[in-house]
């Protein structure tokens, strides 16, 4: 089911005005739990990626370094199916990132290591996941209070401040 769904929504993202780009490539690099660096096949520069519909801890918050290894663990070197949806102010693409049939995204949030990324009182497209990460209180979830990543820059900023 999770395969069909992740296959699903690669084809409605890949066909609607949203995208700009799909492609396949090899993960490079891995900055934190939601950012990675993808070469596609095709050639060209290696491209920085932010997944899209979820948020993982700042890599200097409690949570960050590990929700980063697991997502290393999990990509790094290998190769994966890429949608960008569009383009956030920092230039990086917003994309669906898939690997092996499975959604990153969904499994970085049913892992415990990130937030379903609400917006606007919306829960955000990997609620699921989250309520049953909560519930088996998995990786950031073990906490009593976890602080959201949204939460954490509010209060502290980020981790990596725009260099002058």
């Amino acid at each position: 089911m999770v395969k069909l769904r992740c296959l699903l929504l690669l084809l409605f993202l890949a066909s609607g005005a949203n995208a700009r780009e799909t492609f396949v490539g090899h993960v490079t690099h891995v900055t934190d739990g939601d950012t990675l660096w993808v070469q596609a096949d095709a050639g060209g520069a290696v491209r920085k990626l932010r997944m899209l519909g979820m948020d993982a801890p700042e890599i200097c918050q409690s949570g960050g370094k590990a929700a980063r290894d697991l997502l290393a663990q999990w990509v790094l070197k290998r190769r994966v199916s890429v949608v960008v949806s569009y383009y956030d102010r920092w230039g990086r693409g917003l994309a669906t990132v898939v690997l092996d049939g499975k959604d990153l995204g969904a499994q970085m949030v049913r892992a415990g290591q990130a937030w379903s990324y609400g917006w606007r009182g919306r829960p955000g497209m990997y609620a699921a996941e989250e309520a049953q990460a909560r519930q088996s209180r998995l990786g950031v979830f073990a906490a009593s209070h976890p602080e959201s990543p949204r939460a954490f820059r509010k209060r502290h900023g980020s981790c990596h401040p725009e260099k002058k």
